[in-house]
């Protein structure tokens, strides 16, 4: 199978790792959820370093982003009865 120009990028730019710890749906779903959020700081934290973004502006995106990723831990139901 031969891959598209545009699906090599993506998973350059979109990167994950696989998942290797004890598996259940919602430990996989928030792995990737949680690749997504170090990936986007990532992002930020060099647009911030470049001088793209304000410190303040980076501070706020990276806010948004946690809030995104707490939200997510319990919707999946993750470390309620110490599970994580």
């Amino acid at each position: 199978m031969v891959k598209s120009t545009q699906e090599v990028k993506n998973n350059f730019i979109y990167a994950q790792s696989r998942y290797h710890g004890k598996f259940r749906p919602e430990y996989l779903a928030f792995n990737a959820n949680l690749q997504e959020f170090a990936n986007k700081v990532g992002y930020i934290s060099a647009l911030e370093t470049a001088g793209k973004l304000s410190p303040e502006e980076a501070y706020k995106q990276i806010c948004a982003l946690w809030k995104q990723l707490k939200h997510s831990k319990k919707q999946l139901g993750i470390g309620n009865q110490g599970q994580f």
